[in-house]
Parts: C-alpha cells; sequence; structure tokens
C-alpha cells in the first residue's frame, strides 16, 4: 500500500461549519449521534469538558506517584491485575494491551456504525471518569472531522465491555491497522498522515481507556434505536392504509378510548391513525352494522402502541449510556479516588432491547396477518388475493415471502442475554452479549421492513380494486400515493420481487405522516 499521499487519490471534503455538533459529555441526544454518524455533521468538544479531561489526567498521575495501586496504570487488567507496571514499562504495556485485545472477526462495521462507536467513546470520555491524556480524546475528534473511520470487526464481545473490537480503534490511534478513508481501505499511518494528523504515543491507563467501554454496544444501539422509531411512524401510516383498503370499523381508534386506558404508545399509535383518516370517506361511513374486524385490524394500535413503549423504555435507558461513564476503574476527580466498579456492565438497558425485538415480533405477526386477510375475499370482498381478474394469481405466492421473513423475526426475537461464559480464570462470570442483541434487533428491523413493505402493497391494490383512491383520508391519500409512485398498480401477473424492493427501498427512508405522533425530540 502506497503511503505517499498525492499517490493515494485522496479528495478533501469540505463540510459546512455550521454543521457542528458540541459534545460535553452529558448531554448528547441520539438524534446528535444520528447527525454526527450519519449525516457527517463536525464535532467540537466543550471546554469545560476538556478541562475535566485534563484534571483526571493529572489526579491518576498524581495518585500513581503516591504508590496507589491502580488497575490499567500501575497494574495489569483481567486476570494479570496483581502485576506491577513500573514507569518505564507504560507506552509498551498500554500497546500490548491494545494489540491483545484485538481479536473480533467480520463482518467489519460500516463507516456510519464506525462513527456511532466513536461518537459514543468520544462523550463518555469527556466525563472525565478515565483519566486519559487529553491527545486520545482529541483524537476521537480528528478521526470523526477527517472522516478516518477504523475497519471494525464487528463480533467478538460478549457485552461486558466491548474490548475486542474497540481495541481496532485503538491500532488507529497509535498509527497501525487499516482504514476507510475517502472511500478507500489504507494504512491508518496513510490516512492520519494525509489529514496532518500525528498518531499518539500511549501513556499510563491510555490502553484501557480506548478498549473497556460499551461504545460499540450503545453507538450501534442508537442508530437501531432510530430505525425502529421510525419504523413504527410508518408502520402506523401502512396501517392506516389497510384499515382504509379494509373498509373497517374506525371505532377502535376513537380518542376516547385511550383516555380511558392511557398507555402511551397506543395513544400516539392511534393519533397516527385518526390523522391519516382525516378527511376521508371512512370516517363519515356508516359503520352501525359492522361491530367488529379481526384482532389484527381492531388491535393494530395496541400493538403496535407496545412496540413504542418497549422502545421508549430502551431510549431512556440507552441516553443516560451514552451521557454517563461506564469505567473500570472510575476517576472522580472531586474525591480524588479511583475507585474499582461494575459500571461498564449494561445488563438493564440490554434486557429492554431484549423487549423491544419481542415487540416488533408482534407487530411482524400481526402485519402479516392484515396482508393474509386483504387477499381474503369474505373479508374484503375483493378478488382472491387481490387479483384484479380470474386469469390472474396476483398475491397468492407472495404469502410465503412475507411468512418466511416472519418466521425469522421469530427466531432473532429470542432472547441471548442470559447466555454466557464464565471467561479470565472464573473473574468474570457475568454478561449480557449486547451487541449480538444489537445486531439482532437491527436484523429484525431489516426483516420488518419488508413485510410492512408487503402490507403496503395490499393496501395499495386493494384500494385500487375498489377504485376509492378519491375516498381516502389526507394522510392515506399521501401514503398512497408514495407507493404508487414507486409500483404501478397489479394488473396482470409479473415478477413480484422488484416491487418488493421497491417498496422495501420507500419503507426504509420512511412513509411521515403529517401531524403524526413521531417527536424527534424523544431521540
Amino acid at each position: 500500500m502506497n503511503d505517499k499521499i498525492e499517490d493515494a487519490g485522496f479528495g478533501r471534503r469540505q463540510i459546512p461549519n455550521e454543521r457542528i455538533v458540541t459534545l460535553d459529555g452529558h448531554s448528547l441526544s441520539i438524534r446528535e449521534l444520528e447527525q454526527i454518524a450519519v449525516d457527517g455533521y463536525r464535532v467540537e468538544l466543550s471546554e469545560g469538558a476538556m478541562k475535566r479531561v485534563e484534571e483526571a489526567h493529572r489526579l491518576i498521575h498524581e495518585l500513581a506517584a503516591e504508590g496507589v495501586p491502580i488497575y490499567g496504570l500501575n497494574r495489569g487488567v483481567g486476570q494479570n491485575k496483581d502485576r506491577e507496571i513500573t514507569a518505564e514499562m507504560y507506552e509498551a504495556f498500554n500497546r500490548n494491551l491494545i494489540y491483545s485485545h484485538t481479536a473480533a472477526v467480520e463482518p467489519a462495521a460500516s463507516e456510519q456504525q464506525v462513527r456511532a462507536v466513536l461518537v459514543a467513546r468520544l462523550n463518555t470520555l469527556l466525563m472525565g471518569c478515565t483519566g486519559v491524556q487529553p491527545a486520545i480524546v482529541l483524537m476521537y475528534r480528528d478521526l470523526l472531522n477527517a472522516s478516518i473511520h477504523p475497519i471494525l470487526p464487528l463480533r467478538g464481545s460478549i457485552g461486558a465491555g466491548d474490548i475486542t473490537v474497540l481495541s481496532h480503534i485503538g491500532l488507529a490511534i497509535i498509527g497501525e491497522g487499516s482504514v476507510t478513508y475517502e472511500g478507500q481501505v489504507v494504512a491508518a499511518k496513510t490516512a492520519l498522515q494525509a489529514a496532518g494528523i500525528v498518531p499518539v504515543k500511549l501513556g499510563p491507563k491510555d490502553g484501557l481507556a480506548i478498549v473497556s467501554s460499551n461504545a460499540l454496544s450503545a453507538g450501534t444501539g442508537a442508530l437501531t434505536a432510530a430505525a425502529a422509531l421510525r419504523l413504527l411512524e410508518t408502520a402506523d401510516a401502512v396501517f392506516a392504509l389497510s384499515l382504509e383498503a379494509l373498509q373497517g370499523c374506525t371505532s377502535p381508534f376513537d380518542e376516547a378510548l385511550f383516555a380511558v386506558r392511557p398507555f402511551e404508545g397506543s395513544a400516539e399509535s392511534a393519533a397516527n391513525v385518526r390523522s391519516c383518516l382525516r378527511g376521508g370517506a371512512l370516517e363519515r361511513m356508516d359503520q352501525s352494522d359492522k361491530i367488529q374486524d379481526p384482532l389484527s385490524f381492531r388491535s393494530a394500535c395496541q400493538v403496535h402502541g407496545a412496540a413504542r413503549d418497549a422502545l421508549a423504555h430502551a431510549l431512556k435507558l440507552l441516553k443516560i449510556q451514552l451521557n454517563s461513564s461506564d469505567d473500570n476503574p472510575c476517576v472522580l476527580i472531586e474525591e480524588r479516588r479511583v475507585v474499582p466498579s461494575s459500571n461498564f456492565d449494561v445488563t438493564t438497558w440490554t434486557i429492554a432491547f431484549e423487549m423491544v425485538g419481542i415487540a416488533l415480533s408482534h407487530l411482524s405477526k400481526i402485519s402479516c396477518y392484515r396482508s393474509l386477510k386483504l387477499g381474503t375475499p369474505s373479508f374484503t370482498g375483493l378478488g382472491r388475493f387481490l387479483a384484479p381478474n380470474s386469469e390472474t394469481i396476483a398475491f397468492g405466492t407472495i404469502q410465503k415471502t412475507y411468512t418466511s421473513l416472519d418466521a425469522e423475526i421469530r427466531l432473532l426475537a429470542n432472547p441471548v442475554s442470559v447466555d454466557y461464559f464464565s471467561l479470565s480464570g472464573d473473574m468474570e462470570d457475568h454478561a449480557n452479549n449486547t451487541p449480538l442483541v444489537i445486531r439482532k434487533t437491527a436484523d429484525i428491523i431489516d426483516r420488518l421492513t419488508y413485510i410492512i413493505g408487503i402490507e403496503a402493497l395490499h393496501a395499495a391494490q386493494a384500494i385500487d380494486l375498489r377504485g376509492s383512491q378519491a375516498e381516502l383520508g389526507r394522510g392515506s391519500a399521501a401514503v398512497y400515493a408514495q407507493i404508487r409512485s414507486i409500483v404501478p398498480a397489479l394488473t396482470a401477473d409479473r415478477p413480484l420481487t422488484p416491487d418488493i424492493g421497491a417498496v422495501y427501498e420507500l419503507i426504509r427512508r420512511g412513509i411521515r405522516i403529517e401531524g403524526g405522533a413521531l417527536d424527534e425530540q424523544v431521540l
């Protein structure tokens, strides 16, 4: 690999100065993390936070000079906690700590995921609880602002600190390993040189500060949670279109019902549905002879709302994680102490993400049943499998696709946080597999995106067969128009895989309801 900048073919990307997020260690939102990780915002560090970092760094040196034993500084790590590390060993010990912990395996994280991980760790470093040298903190900032992304294998962490993965960031910090830069995989040394960044020489406790956090879980978890929230908004919109397609009963979404049973998630979903139906024929239709629909329609807002409530709980806990210290040991500046801790244990929000996966599995199942009902003449009064005529098979075989995806979701929803080994000479006998929990939650969202998309295809086709496009509520009409802008009505049999792929992309990007309940502030 050529280390000469002029031969590497690098360009310079300029990001407008106003696209900046200032990190201070205690107020990072998930939306701000997304702005940095996905939208490419630049990072600045608050002056007060950097002062805390400097104070903590001075403190650990002072305590070490007094002979205080400090894990990861003048003592080893893991089962080697009893081994003394002298001053002349600091650089080699910390470099070897990075080397020995670099043990993760593919697949590699995307650049957006890497940026999310960098942001998550940078913000917690600004708490001033590690004692790390300020140059390490500045390096995280510089990697983000220069768009230098360490190659980060995603598998290998059991969740009690993502040490085997985050060590790959440590390689880049010292100018080793590989990174992506300007669309190419290059040596970290090459990218740093191109960006005018000097590799860091590791000092006491730097290696431990780099590897020992849950930044992989927290960073990727933030991106996953944000994607889940937006999918839930879209799921509400698609359900409303399905209700229009069925010409279903609207009474279960009456606002008064959610006042006497005030679960927040259900009320938000019902508000979204009412918003979509507003101004359409369905809300004015005489339904006195239609007492109730199948539960997949009648209970939709309760099921969607359960996922919203589970996600709200996970988001609350995750924001605490992103703005607190998970360091062991923890530097307490005001008390002039370095205290061994178990703050790296993230069971509380790992379990919350397990709950989100189970809730999304319910949402998947109920969406599949709505598609099945929309293809059944006894429920719709339309052609079998929504066929436009007797010569067309239409949506009969597609049932196998979305039910097989639901089976995958059912498998992925099984808890894994309780499956762990006792490691490190039986010193580390608890873990929670948090990165795996986050990955499988993201996989559930991916498959559910297909399922919601296929429901959207059914709903739009049923509306076409009824010829009721002009009678839709304002929100439903907008949803229908977005679907039909990418997938035409089915008038004769054709390969359906392209249609499924197109609507998947639409759902993945998100269908927003005008006046809907999605509040970016919750992120």
